[in-house]
């Protein structure tokens, strides 16, 4: 079932002195519970479009269209931004507290979602007591709280070092399929994207445009740890690295 459709859809900036096109002509559907990874050359406007789908930012011409109703994009950024005087279960609630609707089942939810990732016992700490990956879900999982339909992940495993990044890719991969819930997820990171997706749109350079779009099928696909030792994996690195506008 299709959940969203983006139908030619482009940004512009204007400065004193001249226009600048961040997007042009993306056109695309997600399809409900998809994982998608988008990659492109730094700079080419990965992080603008998910600006424009969560709201942020506005869009220059072009439509998107939700295909459910009251349909919720839920936004997780690189840096955790977890308020430090805050405990775990309480930064976890920010998100339904802006909305003003802290109900008791909202919480019995939060608490269900601590227990079941291995959060449970650190609901009362404070930030400072974890590390960096247990903030990262911590702050899914605030994310979560607020029923996203659509999950928008902006590099969210960037400020973390290889091997927590990696256990953490597989914790928030798992998190996403558990919870039955779709993706979006910008990353520079091409073993990252071909280890979690279901599909890859590669960017050109600025003015972005889909260049290309894979699907991923792996054999004997699993978590994505497991899935950077599958045997297409490389074909697919390689093919994907050379359809990027990179020059080193």
């Amino acid at each position: 079932m299709k959940l969203l459709t983006v139908s030619h859809l482009s940004k512009k900036y204007h400065d004193a002195h001249d226009e600048i096109t961040a997007l042009k002509d993306i056109t695309f559907d997600l399809e409900e519970q998809e994982f998608i990874s988008i990659v492109g050359p730094s700079g080419c406007g990965k992080s603008t479009f998910l600006s424009i789908l969560s709201g942020l930012d506005t869009k220059s011409s072009g439509t998107f269209t939700f295909h459910k109703k009251n349909c919720k994009v839920g936004y997780m950024l690189q840096k955790d931004s977890l308020f430090p005087w805050k405990t775990v279960l309480e930064n976890c609630l920010v998100g339904l507290e802006v909305e003003g609707k802290v109900k008791e089942e909202d919480k019995k939810e939060v608490l269900r979602l601590l227990k079941t990732y291995g959060l449970s016992e650190f609901q009362d700490k404070y930030p400072k007591s974890l590390s960096g990956g247990m903030r990262q879900r911590v702050a899914l999982i605030r994310t979560l709280a607020l029923k996203p339909d659509i999950l928008l992940l902006d590099e969210p495993f960037s400020a973390l070092d290889y091997q927590t990044r990696l256990a953490l890719s597989d914790d928030v991969y798992n998190i996403i399929k558990s919870e039955k819930k779709t993706a979006i997820m910008v990353t520079h990171d091409l073993a990252e994207a071909i280890s979690t997706s279901d599909r890859i749109f590669v960017l050109s350079k600025r003015p972005a445009t889909i260049k290309k779009i894979y699907t991923i099928e792996l054999t004997g696909k699993k978590s994505p740890i497991h899935n950077r030792k599958c045997k297409e994996f490389s074909t697919y690195y390689d093919h994907i690295w050379r359809d990027l506008d990179v020059h080193v």
